[in-house]
């Protein structure tokens, strides 16, 4: 079962992932510089940083595809325009991550991919947003007793 306090923590625990994602990035990318920094004196090699960027955006791609698939399918039920704008952030992350697993350097993205990422994210995130607060105020009867299946009939 799933209420509004329950809600609440899940949207609590989201954010509080998010932040916990970002400090492990962060922390990574401390790492590189310093073990950089101690093997070539110089830890802003940009060949080192553009390797680490590509890999630092498709392992959060990656995790964003995982993330928004089930999101996509324990959504089923709800309004036929939340779902359709699910996965279409579904779609452009999955595009996003096609776009850095494929690329070897930034020359190898095209322009778009790179001016509008930030612009998309903003838009899937809001529509991240709007789910949750749907979520708020429309619980899914079925979250709350369960579905409404009959048992299979032991033979």
């Amino acid at each position: 079962s799933l209420s509004l306090p329950q809600i609440e923590v899940f949207k609590q625990g989201f954010n509080q992932k998010l932040e916990e994602g970002q400090a492990k990035l962060r922390a990574m990318w401390q790492d590189w510089s310093m073990k950089s920094s101690k093997e070539t004196g110089d830890f802003t090699e940009p060949e080192g940083m553009e390797s680490l960027a590509l890999l630092l955006a498709r392992n959060i791609t990656h995790q964003l595809q995982v993330t928004c698939c089930e999101i996509v399918s324990a959504i089923r039920g709800l309004p036929s325009s939340l779902q359709d704008k699910v996965k279409q952030s579904l779609a452009t992350i999955e595009e996003f991550h096609a776009s850095f697993s494929l690329a070897n350097s930034f020359q190898d993205l095209s322009s778009s991919v790179l001016t509008q990422s930030q612009q998309k994210m903003a838009v899937i995130q809001e529509c991240m947003e709007e789910l949750l607060d749907y979520l708020k105020n429309n619980i899914p009867l079925s979250w709350v007793v369960g579905p409404f299946c009959p048992k299979e009939e032991e033979e």
